[in-house]
């Protein structure tokens, strides 16, 4: 009879491992689901205000349609992919953050482009939009670096013993972070938005 309870306590302490190690790695992946949603609610915010800003533009200045065709086209790029967090390879994340870079560039080039309008700038309504994308684009970046530390505690969790094999076992892999674009590190070059424009 003792055999049978000390197995009975082993199989209980086992299960109570398995449990737990499970159960945290479904939190930790579900909160990097998380923090990876508030990433694309802060690119949504951006390119709801860039279609905004892209009207007041319109209607208040008459002038190179090609700056605008631009953001546009690259707004809808941007929009056009999305990704699954959980199973995203880094590629995807790379082809993701390109199309939100291009789409930074073009919004770039129509802020300079508008500042040959003075009476553009001069408008309410674009010092809102201006300063409320301002915001956003410190927010996206924000969120970003959220994301990369819930995908870290996450992959913590599925090689940390004896989580790792339970994370083998039920498929929980290790997630893709944000990471810099190759030359990231070295200064922009403004003129290259003056150049583009003349």
């Amino acid at each position: 009879m003792r055999k049978w309870i000390i197995t009975g306590g082993i199989i209980f302490i086992l299960l109570i491992i398995v449990i737990t190690s499970y159960n945290g790695l479904v939190e930790a992946q579900a909160d990097a689901k998380t923090a990876w949603s508030k990433v694309e609610s802060s690119y949504q915010r951006r390119n709801d205000l860039i279609g905004n800003l892209v009207k007041v533009v319109q209607k208040a200045a008459n002038y190179e349609k090609g700056t605008l065709t631009e953001v546009i086209a690259a707004r809808a790029k941007a929009t056009s992919i999305t990704i699954d967090p959980a199973n995203a390879s880094p590629e995807q994340i790379a082809q993701f953050e390109k199309a939100q870079e291009g789409l930074k560039g073009s919004l770039s080039r129509l802020l300079v482009t508008v500042e040959q309008y003075p009476e553009l700038k001069a408008t309410e309504g674009f010092k809102e939009l201006q300063s409320q994308i301002e915001g956003t684009e410190n927010r996206i970046n924000v969120e970003r670096d959220r994301f990369n530390d819930a995908v870290n505690t996450y992959d913590q969790k599925t090689l940390k013993f004896p989580s790792v094999l339970f994370a083998k076992l039920f498929g929980f892999n290790q997630m893709n972070r944000f990471q810099a674009d190759a030359g990231a590190e070295k200064a922009p070059d403004v003129n290259q938005y003056f150049d583009k424009e003349n």
